[in-house]
């Protein structure tokens, strides 16, 4: 029995990477009545028998998965936006933090197109990024010339398995193919193929990428937080959970209650004001959710 990992699924096959060889696979029978579904980045046990047709026969705990795309065990997720064209969201940036947090992904935070901002574009981008910093997380300003900035991104890679999120238009795409010529190649000939645009939904696949792998589809095309519970919330914050742990009440939502050290932190200006405010917009958006049955 050998190890694995999943690197691709297509028609029904599990293509499983060994010791440097991608083996096609299919899973085994029982797997449907067990309602295992093999996800891409999954770790295997797998067998080739005489015909040299593979089968898997084990599929291992996940340490994480994500829906969109269907993907598992993913170590980090490079969250890119864009200082101009479209406008630099924090807010939208602290909502893809919150969704890779509540799945225990590590984010790395791409600004792009650092070559298109003025002056004082450029100083608010970078008041943010010295922020966000502070907070601990890894931040890098690249350019719309796609290869500024991705070499300061490779060592990131190393070892890890990668997602790219982000919102449309902040050169996802651009990057994938800065940082891979080969993915170009492969997105210009299924848009040729299938006649449409390069969104085009197709399979999720892992490709090698400075000694990791990388995922060739941008991820999380829904950003709602529908399986975060309230409690959980503060967790996908580093700064406002460990503020929060001199709260004078345990379970303390950091909204009303009485001496909450979340609450003065941030009339005292040593918690970034707008981080406070997406966290009780969030908060709010998670306790008016309605029931799903």
């Amino acid at each position: 029995m050998q190890q694995g990992q999943i690197v691709k699924s297509l028609s029904g096959f599990y293509y499983v990477l060994s010791e440097g060889t991608v083996y096609p696979c299919k899973g085994r029978g029982n797997f449907r009545k067990r309602k295992i579904t093999p996800l891409v980045g999954d770790d295997v046990s797998f067998e080739i028998d005489e015909n040299d047709e593979g089968y898997i026969l084990e599929v291992h705990e996940r340490e994480n998965e994500l829906v969109r795309p269907p993907i598992a065990n993913v170590d980090q997720a490079v969250i890119v936006s864009s200082g101009v064209e479209p406008t630099f969201n924090p807010l939208l940036l602290d909502r893809f933090l919150v969704l890779v947090e509540s799945k225990h992904i590590k984010p790395i935070i791409v600004i792009t197109k650092s070559d298109l901002m003025d002056n004082e574009t450029l100083d608010r981008v970078n008041t943010y990024k010295q922020t966000y910093e502070r907070i601990g997380y890894s931040v890098i300003l690249g350019s719309s010339h796609n290869e500024n900035g991705m070499d300061e991104l490779l060592p990131y890679l190393e070892g890890k398995t990668s997602v790219i999120a982000g919102q449309s238009g902040v050169g996802k795409s651009s990057m994938l193919n800065a940082l891979e010529p080969a993915f170009q190649l492969e997105i210009g000939t299924i848009s040729k193929s299938l006649g449409r645009g390069k969104h085009t939904t197709r399979h999720v696949e892992l490709h090698k990428l400075n000694g990791g792998l990388i995922a060739d589809t941008p991820g999380f095309s829904s950003l709602e937080f529908q399986e975060l519970e309230q409690e959980e919330l503060s967790e996908c914050f580093p700064e406002i959970f460990e503020i929060g742990k001199s709260c004078k009440f345990r379970g303390c939502m950091h909204k009303k209650e009485p001496k909450c050290a979340v609450k003065q932190a941030a009339e005292e200006r040593e918690l970034p004001a707008f981080r406070y405010e997406h966290y009780l917009q969030f908060l709010e958006e998670i306790q008016n959710r309605k029931p799903r049955y």
